[in-house]
C-alpha cells in the first residue's frame, strides 16, 4: 500500500506553494481545490446539480458556477454551504480516488483543504502535513492573491478549524512564516522522511 499524506492549512497558508514542492521532487500530488474547480466549470459534472439546487442564478453566462454569487450565498447561510458539500464533496472524493489508482509515486499527496472538517478521507489517509503560518500572514496573503477584503478573510477562517486544533490534530508540520528557501529545505526534509517511511 503506497503511502497517502494528507496536506492541509487554513486559507492563504501556503498549501499551493508546498504542493507544487513536491511536484518538482516528483511526487504525484492530487489537488481537491483544482478537482472542485474543474467540477463546476462549463459542462463540469456538478454543474446540473447546483442549478437544479440553487437555480440558473447560481450559473455564470459561460456555464460555470458564479464563484462570487454563491461564495456570498454559503456565507449568508450555512444550509446552502451544506448543500453545495453534499453535491461536490461525494464527486471529489470518486475523482480523488480515481487519481489515487493512477499514481506511480513512491507516496502520493492529498491537498483538502477541510482535512479535519471532513471525514471523508480518513480511511484514505495515514498521515497528516499541516501548513502553518501567523494569522496575519494567511490575511495579507489570500487578499493579495484572492482581490478579497479582510472582512471577506476574516469570515473564511471563522469557517475553518482553528489553528490551535489543526496542529493538535498533525502529525507533521511545516511553517511557513519565513523565506522560500526555509519552506523549501522543510518540504526536502519531509521527503526523504517519506521516502524512508513509505
Amino acid at each position: 500500500m503506497t503511502l497517502i499524506v494528507g496536506l492541509t492549512g487554513g486559507i492563504g497558508s501556503g498549501k499551493s506553494t508546498v504542493g507544487q514542492y513536491f511536484v518538482d521532487l516528483g511526487i504525484d500530488v492530487i489537488d481537491t481545490d483544482v478537482i472542485a474547480r474543474m467540477l463546476t466549470e462549463p459542462g463540469g459534472l456538478a454543474i446540473n446539480s447546483i442549478k437544479n439546487s440553487f437555480g440558473q442564478a447560481m450559473i455564470a453566462t459561460d456555464g460555470s458556477l458564479n464563484r462570487e454569487k454563491m461564495r456570498n450565498l454559503i456565507f449568508s447561510d450555512n444550509n446552502y454551504k451544506l448543500a453545495l458539500e453534499n453535491i461536490l464533496h461525494p464527486l471529489i472524493l470518486t475523482e480523488t480516488l480515481q487519481q489515487i489508482r493512477k499514481a506511480l509515486s513512491p507516496y502520493i499527496i492529498i491537498a483538502i483543504p477541510l482535512l479535519f472538517e471532513t471525514n471523508d478521507y480518513d480511511k484514505i489517509i495515514q498521515r497528516t502535513l499541516v501548513i502553518d503560518c501567523e494569522e496575519k500572514q494567511q490575511i495579507l496573503r489570500t487578499m493579495e492573491r484572492s482581490k478579497l477584503s479582510e472582512d471577506q478573510v476574516k469570515a473564511i477562517i471563522a469557517t475553518q478549524i482553528s489553528r490551535t486544533h489543526r496542529l493538535q490534530k498533525a502529525d507533521d508540520i511545516i511553517v511557513n512564516n519565513l523565506d522560500i528557501a526555509y519552506l523549501k529545505a522543510q518540504v526536502a526534509q519531509l521527503h526523504r522522511k517519506y521516502i524512508s517511511l513509505s
